[in-house]
């Protein structure tokens, strides 16, 4: 038994929008990911305030921060987070997005990720954007690529030995898929540079 919560009684996730009182548990997830695994690219996991920072900036940005809670017993535990960030910070990538999604390592594979990504594709699609990119470490990362996959992303090409991190070289899988119409129409707002 590896103490991993039964699917069967596993509450159903709530999403919502992240509050500042659930950075410690933000970074707490977060950290994990960066000591253990190749998510992310990062090799020393940021304090809460940065992690704070980093929320702050993305929803001043417009953009959504969410978190996804087990509710039961009148708990609220936060279990993942899920945002959008700009993919580039030129004004002509500014239709296009990237996908962050990390999950509590004793929840991988209970549906959270799942629940997390559709609902952030949702509220960027509400949002005007046009495109999403998942930038996803290490070509091994079979839950990651499945889950996008999972949502209609593409496999747009991987970039070979692009990070060092755990004594070895790391692919990057980069991964894309249309939000709304896409690239079938101009955007309603299409007047050049904002």
């Amino acid at each position: 038994m590896t103490g991993a919560p039964d699917i069967e009684t596993t509450p159903a996730p709530v999403v919502r929008d992240a509050r500042d009182t659930d950075i410690a548990t933000i970074r707490d997830i977060y950290a994990e990911h960066v000591l253990t695994g190749l998510a992310s690219f990062e090799e020393v996991p940021p304090d809460a305030a940065e992690m704070l920072r980093r929320m702050r900036e993305t929803r001043a940005n417009g953009l959504p921060y969410l978190v996804a809670a087990l509710a039961g017993d009148g708990q609220d535990t936060v279990r993942g987070f899920a945002y959008a960030s700009r993919f580039r910070t030129r004004s002509a990538y500014r239709y296009t997005v990237e996908d962050s999604v990390y999950i509590a390592g004793d929840m991988i594979g209970r549906g959270l990720g799942n629940v997390l990504l559709g609902t952030l594709i949702a509220r960027c699609t509400a949002l005007g954007y046009r495109q999403m990119i998942a930038v996803i470490g290490d070509s091994g990362n079979a839950a990651s690529i499945g889950l996008h996959a999972h949502h209609g992303f593409a496999n747009i090409g991987t970039m070979p030995a692009v990070g060092f991190k755990f004594g070895r070289w790391v692919d990057s899988v980069r991964m894309q898929r249309a939000l709304g119409p896409g690239s079938s129409s101009p955007p309603d707002d299409a007047t050049g540079q904002d």
